[in-house]
């Protein structure tokens, strides 16, 4: 059992809080793994009917637990998830509650009360720049093409087989059990189309012929590969309709290794690894901000900066991904620069030493890290 003490960290500032949290992420990504590794913490795994059994009376259930942490693994499995964790919050504040599910859908949809007011939530991402140590990653470029799930990441050879497993799985126990979607082969389709133009501009109307549905269906597979963290939409940033984009996002796979898989990449190359880059600095802000609120700009020149962070009454912050700080291309930045001329400017490279300055138009950017850029952004944001 791989220890992950940045995770276990937020975990136990987040409890410092409340004393009820909300631990979701996709399948495999290693919730039980990190949940059963937290120091003197009571498991149970709500998906076993025994174990289930003693909270159909949640007061007797948190009342034999009074002083301890305890764990509740897949925890919508229950018939009324909400009314255990509302009492927990409410009068059991003593008992440290951490719950867990497959989805953030799992953990709304089914519960018939928020708990908005009363709980912590935290994002387990697909594996961070933290977890490399820790999870024992041969180099970057090993978790680009592998991906963030640990059983895929520390697989001996790449786990082709357990990639279609995985999607078959997410399927039949994440989408099927919280949607109501009918035709497998249409949506598991679409998944994998997404995942082969992860990065790109979304238009729902290339997808409904291959998919044979309609475009509207095609809307609605994507609000679904959203709400369950298997893609990311990212919209745009803008503040001056006449000249950039305003409606068109773009949309990212949410892992490195499927977005390798479904294109067949065995052995990526520079170009492929500066493409899977630009997904990983984005899983890490995901990852260590805890926020989906990422955006791009782009002009209707097609002048374009990978990823811009909005700040309330604050100059946004420009994000620009390359593989190698030596090959970075500066254009975008430098007309986002002309429009946003007291925008904070980052250029994130993989080759880096040390952080250095150049100057980009009217921008002052600073090349970095991607670790280096999350200490920034945790200092700004």
């Amino acid at each position: 059992m791989q220890p992950r003490p940045f995770w276990i960290e937020r975990i136990e500032r987040a409890w410092a809080e409340r004393s009820v949290l909300w631990l979701h992420g996709v399948r495999r990504v290693g919730k039980t793994t990190l949940c059963r590794s937290l120091p003197d913490a009571e498991y149970f795994d709500c998906e076993l009917p025994r174990q289930r059994r003693p909270m159909a009376d949640p007061e007797g259930f948190l009342g034999s637990l009074a002083g301890k942490r305890v764990v509740l693994d897949e925890i919508h499995r229950l018939q009324n998830p909400s009314e255990l964790l509302k009492i927990a919050a409410d009068h059991f504040q003593d008992v440290h509650v951490l719950a867990t599910g497959s989805s953030t859908l799992a953990a709304t949809r089914k519960f018939r009360d928020s708990l908005t007011d009363r709980k912590n939530t935290l994002w387990l991402t697909p594996a961070i720049g933290a977890d490399a140590k820790p999870l024992g990653v041969a180099s970057l470029e090993h978790r680009l093409h592998r991906g963030g799930l640990p059983p895929f990441l520390l697989a001996a050879t790449f786990p082709e087989r357990p990639f279609q497993e995985w999607l078959d799985d997410y399927w039949s126990k994440d989408v099927q059990e919280l949607f109501r979607i009918e035709r497998r082969h249409s949506f598991l389709r679409f998944t994998e189309l997404v995942l082969a133009a992860s990065g790109g501009i979304f238009e729902a109307t290339r997808f409904a012929t291959p998919c044979e549905v309609s475009r509207t269906t095609i809307s609605n597979y994507l609000t679904v590969l959203e709400t369950t963290s298997v893609a990311h939409v990212v919209r745009p940033f803008t503040t001056n309709k006449s000249s950039e984009i305003v409606s068109a996002p773009k949309v990212y796979g949410f892992d490195t290794g499927f977005v390798s898989h479904v294109r067949g990449w065995d052995t990526p190359r520079q170009d492929d690894l500066g493409t899977l880059w630009e997904h990983y600095v984005l899983n890490e802000i995901h990852g260590n901000l805890q926020t989906r609120d990422v955006r791009y700009w782009r002009d209707k020149q097609g002048h374009e900066v990978d990823f811009v962070i909005a700040r309330r009454g604050k100059p946004p912050i420009a994000i620009e991904c390359t593989w190698s700080a030596d090959h970075f291309e500066p254009g975008g930045l430098k007309v986002f620069g002309k429009r946003y001329p007291k925008a904070t400017a980052y250029v994130v490279a993989h080759d880096l030493d040390r952080p250095f300055r150049r100057k980009v138009g009217e921008l002052e950017v600073e090349v970095v890290s991607a670790a280096d850029l999350i200490r920034r952004l945790t200092v700004k944001t």
